[in-house]
């Protein structure tokens, strides 16, 4: 009698004639060019994590290359299998610019691999319906990135797939809500976009008591720089590239990291078959924001803080969320699981959406924008912008705590007293 097969995290959807491929035979590996010890500080990854270009042992270019081939030639067919694993014979499937992105996100992560895609939302989407399948049950933040919170609502029902939402980041809630067949624990911290704070050791420990469950965390706003998800647990770290990594405004991208070599190879097989792949131009350009991630993330969140004390002595303003300030509910939390604060201030305008409106309207140094986490400093006024009508109701918005005044502005690099005015000539007008 056979042995009965070995339980999967993720559905055995991925298999070849000889049954369903092996992880840690089929996984590509790349070897860093450096010789990092344990006391090899993130800054210093961040800067110089470089993954050895194949087959050039005596040089090698100190900036990688942009690989613009779309297919790669072979010397004889029977070595295709092994050009597939550890070479490059398509574009879609696998090129060195991807690869040099993803290595040296990796470095940050401290995964056993990281996938880079199209978006964030590529990511997103990508990672949950590799895992998922008819029948599987997920819990999702009630506040959550617009998109994420529509995928949840509107599309993942529609293969059959169960969502309940919980109060974001309330660690009993996510308790209350296990089912059976729970497969996803889906969390983001800081929160879009009232930035609250999740807990990430106790969401992955909650994510443990299921088997075969999933922890996934959208880290977005804080970025690898300010705190790293796996290494309290979390099985899966998720970063819109568009934001903070890429930080200049100027490529929309996703990545993926885990630490479970499962997880990795099956959301790279999906990410293969579906197409979501990086441009190497814009995978050119991630690599480039993440060398100077740690200097941006030092300045977006010392401004970050100065912003949100300054807007919480003002009169016009009713609360403001910042996790580096001694009110807000989750302050001791952030101070455990993040080395800064960040970028993100979000606050209430005392007399609501008109006021809300003026507002935003009203700066001029500070730009009127959707997105965040670049140089520049760019606010918004989510109710009527990102989550909007277009992709929330009111009903909706009331449950995630999206006040018809609150603002979300995602602070710069810019000199602070600079925006300070800026603000106040605004709130002047309100």
């Amino acid at each position: 009698m056979e042995d009965a097969p070995k339980p999967r995290r993720v559905p055995s959807s991925f298999q070849d004639s000889g049954g369903i491929k092996d992880p840690k035979t089929e996984l590509r590996r790349d070897e860093e060019m450096h010789r990092f010890d344990s006391e090899t500080s993130l800054e210093t990854k961040a800067v110089c994590s470089q993954s050895k270009l194949k087959g050039l042992e005596l040089t090698t270019p100190l900036v990688p290359s942009i690989s613009v081939a779309s297919t790669f030639s072979i010397n004889k067919v029977d070595e295709y299998m092994e050009c597939l694993r550890d070479g490059y014979i398509y574009s879609r499937l696998a090129n060195h610019s991807c690869d040099s992105a993803a290595h040296a996100i990796n470095s940050l992560e401290g995964g056993v691999g990281t996938l880079v895609f199209s978006s964030g939302m590529g990511a997103i989407a990508t990672t949950l319906l590799a895992l998922l399948k008819t029948g599987d049950h997920v819990i999702a933040p009630d506040s959550a990135y617009s998109g994420t919170y529509a995928m949840m609502k509107s599309v993942l029902p529609n293969y059959g797939i169960e969502v309940t939402f919980v109060k974001a980041c309330d660690i009993e809630e996510y308790k209350k809500a296990i089912k059976p067949n729970t497969k996803i624990f889906y969390g983001e911290t800081p929160c879009n976009p009232c930035l609250a704070v999740l807990d990430l050791k106790a969401f992955a420990d909650v994510a443990k008591t299921v088997p075969l469950a999933i922890s996934v965390v959208d880290s977005t706003f804080g970025s690898p720089c300010v705190q790293r998800p796996l290494e309290f647990g979390v099985d899966i770290s998720i970063n819109s590239c568009t934001k903070y990594i890429g930080g200049h405004s100027d490529i929309v991208a996703g990545s993926m990291s885990t630490r479970d070599e499962e997880i990795l190879f099956g959301v790279g097989e999906f990410l293969r078959q579906t197409g979501n792949c990086l441009s190497p131009f814009d995978a050119f350009l991630l690599l480039r924001g993440v060398r100077t991630l740690p200097l941006r993330m030092e300045k977006h969140s010392q401004n970050g803080l100065k912003i949100a004390q300054y807007l919480e002595q003002h009169s016009k303003i009713s609360k403001v969320y910042y996790p580096g300030l001694p009110s807000h509910p989750q302050h001791e939390v952030a101070k455990k699981q993040m080395s800064a604060f960040g970028g993100m201030v979000v606050f209430e305008v005392a007399d609501g959406l008109q006021a809300a409106k003026t507002l935003v309207e009203s700066v001029k140094l500070i730009t009127l924008a959707v997105s965040l986490g670049s140089t520049e400093s760019l606010i918004e006024h989510p109710a009527t912008m990102t989550h909007g009508p277009y992709l929330m109701t009111s009903e909706d918005r009331q449950k995630g705590s999206i006040s018809d005044g609150l603002i979300r502005f995602s602070v710069g690099i810019e000199n602070v007293d600079d925006l300070i005015r800026d603000l106040e000539q605004a709130l002047a007008k309100v």
